[in-house]
């Protein structure tokens, strides 16, 4: 069995795409939420194409997807050099660049099991507590977020396995260098080129397969208990 012991280079990757899937998530979930409660609840000119845009990355090969963020944000694109120039931000070929492009393939997952919630919650309930003076931002906090939070749950996971498992438009935009943006995708990708490295990429393949079915369980059992939770209260 010592063939599933794993290199420092593996567990590298490893690392790095934990942290750049969780990045991913949550620092998408703020915008996330507001998208999903504009798409349920607003109603204003534009609301379709708002709805393609998010769900583009779906449709879009994620290749161009890639190509895509690489013309916008890349040094010489139009908001990556501004990045640059007055933040000394630089995403393109770094490791915030690969969340990046991991949290806009994920984005359309959470936002529709978020939107999904929304549409589900009893309009009454928002409307009675309204009536007794708690202001929108205070019964969506009180009351909504608390009824949904299965569902924002749903879509976290759903779009850190979407992270995790993010190959086309990462190496496309940030390539993929060992130790910075290779992540455990771009790895099994690596392994998979050169001679001998079937037992590379069968490691990390199990890796991966483990990652996503602990994430899917933890998932499953905090939706049931905060489901649970809700309804008695």
């Amino acid at each position: 069995m010592d063939w599933l012991a794993l290199s420092a280079e593996e567990w590298t990757a490893i690392r790095l795409s934990l942290w750049v899937s969780s990045v991913a998530v949550l620092v998408s979930l703020p915008l996330g939420i507001l998208v999903a409660l504009a798409l349920a609840r607003g109603r204003f000119w534009g609301k379709s194409l708002l709805n393609g845009i998010v769900h583009l990355p779906l449709i879009l090969p994620p290749v161009v997807t890639g190509f895509i963020l690489l013309i916008l944000f890349g040094r010489r694109g139009p908001v990556g050099s501004f990045l640059d120039d007055w933040f000394g931000i630089v995403l393109s070929f770094r490791w915030t660049g690969a969340a990046l492009a991991c949290g806009v393939m994920g984005f359309p997952l959470m936002v529709r099991s978020i939107r999904l919630s929304i549409e589900a919650v009893d309009r009454k309930l928002e409307e009675a507590a309204g009536t007794l003076g708690a202001s929108p931002p205070w019964v969506f906090l009180t009351v909504t977020l608390p009824l949904i939070l299965p569902g924002v749950l749903a879509g976290l996971i759903l779009a850190f396995a979407k992270a995790m498992g993010e190959f086309g438009a990462t190496i496309t935009f940030v390539s993929n260098i060992p130790g910075e943006t290779q992540t455990l995708s771009a790895a099994i990708y690596t392994f998979t080129q050169v001679p001998g490295g079937d037992q590379g990429a069968m490691r990390l393949t199990l890796v991966a397969i483990a990652i996503s079915m602990v994430a899917l369980l933890a998932s499953e059992i905090l939706a049931q208990r905060i489901g649970r939770k809700v309804h008695l209260e």
